[in-house]
């Protein structure tokens, strides 16, 4: 048996309360083994996410139910180690990335226990750490630009936000998918913005976007708060805001004659497939802002809070 595989024990993040990032503990922790239906991956990268510290703040307690201690974490990059009873899509050896159950052990750890549908094969022309910064910032662009918000060619949208991870992915699907693409950012990040592929820029500390912003299809908000309720009326009548941050207000959508949605993103390895077939291609271009050892997962996770940043944030583990 591989050396590797048969260890008891790993290094691992783990919070055993609520709380501040001193509540992340690097730690040895017992290695997980995979259930039925399940695959034993050997995590190589994992993404950080506005995710990982609302959940270590305790902000979803109501939302799922965790149990302590947890891992947190939740897209990787990787390679397969073992395979649980009935799992057959993957073989011990490959790459794989992809987005866990959030309910579940994450990825801030050096194997990760997963089901087998919640993976893909790991985009050929990206390593570890870009592969990582791919799963869940990609999926919830998809899903918020395709699924929830039926983003068409010819239509115009704006998003909020365009530099972050989930931003980032979503100004280039949309421009992708043909739609005319309008991306607020601050004036550092301008040109950041047209090199993704934006077709109009907004300054917002020096520019009011609901001055420069009219008639768009579709608002997709990574910000919320101010940004929201400013955003109705760039809307055309019938046009829908879709929020990534939280559940955007229905009375003031039906004031002003709009939709409005959040987008609940979910595991599809389809879709990741997809994803990863338009990286492959050169069509979606991953950026990275920092890449952190596991060991500084708080410190990780205190840069992703701040916000501001260009692209995603990558723990390196192994």
């Amino acid at each position: 048996m591989n050396t590797i595989t048969s260890l008891k024990t790993m290094k691992a993040v783990r919070m055993r309360d609520y709380g501040e990032p001193d509540v992340l503990q690097f730690e040895d922790a017992r290695r997980p083994e995979p259930g039925v239906g399940e695959i034993l991956v050997r995590v190589h990268a994992a993404g950080v996410n506005p995710l990982d510290w609302k959940v270590r703040e305790g902000r979803l307690r109501g939302v799922r139910t965790y149990s302590l201690p947890l891992v947190p974490g939740w897209e990787f990059s990787g390679i397969v180690e073992g395979l649980g009873p009935g799992a057959t899509r993957f073989q011990p050896g490959d790459e794989v990335f992809g987005r866990p159950d959030p309910s579940r052990d994450g990825a801030y750890a050096e194997f990760l226990v997963m089901k087998e549908s919640e993976a893909a094969f790991k985009p050929r022309f990206l390593d570890d750490m870009h592969a990582a910064a791919v799963p869940l910032a990609g999926l919830t662009a998809w899903q918020a630009l395709f699924d929830v918000g039926g983003l068409a060619a010819g239509q115009t949208v704006l998003i909020h936000g365009a530099t972050g991870g989930v931003g980032g992915f979503a100004l280039q699907l949309a421009k992708w998918k043909g739609a005319h693409v309008i991306g607020t950012a601050s004036e550092r990040n301008q040109g950041y913005l047209r090199l993704l592929g934006a077709d109009e820029t907004i300054d917002y500390q020096f520019s009011r976007f609901d001055d420069q912003v009219l008639n768009a299809d579709m608002v997709l908000d990574t910000v919320g708060g101010e940004t929201e309720r400013r955003s109705w009326r760039v809307l055309k009548k019938g046009g829908i805001l879709v929020s990534t941050v939280g559940e955007p207000s229905q009375d003031e959508a039906k004031e002003h004659g709009v939709r409005a949605a959040a987008v609940h993103v979910q595991s599809n390895a389809a879709q990741l497939a997809d994803i990863a077939e338009l990286i492959d291609l050169g069509k979606l271009h991953v950026v990275l802002d920092a890449i952190l050892p596991l060991s500084q997962a708080r410190r990780a996770q205190e840069i992703s809070k701040a916000g501001h940043t260009r692209g995603k944030i990558v723990l390196r583990i192994g």
